[in-house]
C-alpha cells in the first residue's frame, strides 16, 4: 500500500476514533420522566424505582431533582444506593410531600444523576463527580382512578449548562427553603 494511502487511511482511522469519542455524553448517567396525577383525591401514587447494578464495584449516590409543571425546581436530596440495592420512592411521600415554594405538586418531571459516593450522599448541590450506573423505572397515573403504566426511565443528554443548573437550583433550595424542598429517599439500603 501507497505511504499516501496508508496516511490516509491512518487519518481517518483517527478522526473516526475521534467522532465516537466526541459521540459520547453523559447520557447514562441522566435520567428522566415525568410524573401525573400526584396528590390527586382517588389516584393511586406512582413509584420510582432505581438500582445500582454495581459495575463501579461499590455504592453510588442517585441525585434526584423534582420540578413542577411550572419547570420550577420543587424538591431535591440524594440517595445512597449500594451494589444490587432496589430502592423504592413514592412519588406522593417522598418526592412531592416537600415542595419548596409550599404549593402542591400534581405533574411533572424527575432528573435523576448518578454520582459517585464518597461515604455519605450530600446534597447534590456541587462538586459532584458523575458515574454512568443508575438505572431507574417509574410508574405513571395515567388518570385519576386506576390506569397505571410502567417504564424505564429514559437516557437524557446532559450538557454543563444543565448539569451547573441543576446544582444551583438545589443549592438555593438547601440554602433558602429551610428544610423545604428536600425529598426524602423511600426504602432499600
Amino acid at each position: 500500500m501507497p505511504r499516501t494511502k496508508l496516511l490516509v487511511l491512518c487519518i481517518a482511522m483517527a478522526l473516526l476514533a475521534v467522532g465516537v469519542a466526541s459521540a459520547q455524553t453523559y447520557s447514562s448517567d441522566f435520567k428522566v420522566d415525568y410524573f401525573a396525577n400526584a396528590n390527586t383525591a382517588g389516584a393511586p401514587d406512582a413509584t420510582v424505582r432505581m438500582d445500582n447494578p454495581g459495575t463501579a464495584g461499590g455504592g453510588i449516590c442517585a441525585d434526584i431533582f423534582v420540578f413542577d409543571s411550572a419547570e420550577e425546581m420543587s424538591e431535591c436530596c440524594s440517595c445512597y444506593l449500594s451494589p444490587d440495592d432496589l430502592r423504592t420512592l413514592s412519588v406522593n411521600g417522598d418526592l412531592t410531600a416537600n415542595p419548596g415554594n409550599g404549593v402542591t405538586v400534581t405533574g411533572g418531571v424527575i432528573k435523576v444523576l448518578s454520582t459517585t459516593y464518597v461515604g455519605s450522599c450530600p446534597a447534590p448541590t456541587g462538586g459532584l463527580t458523575l458515574t454512568y450506573e443508575v438505572k431507574g423505572w417509574t410508574t405513571h397515573v395515567q388518570n385519576s382512578t386506576s390506569t397505571i403504566t410502567e417504564t424505564a426511565m429514559q437516557d437524557a443528554d446532559l450538557s454543563s449548562k444543565e448539569f451547573n443548573t441543576l446544582e444551583w437550583n438545589c443549592k438555593s433550595i438547601h440554602a433558602v427553603d429551610s428544610g423545604r424542598g428536600i425529598c426524602t429517599c423511600g426504602t432499600g439500603s
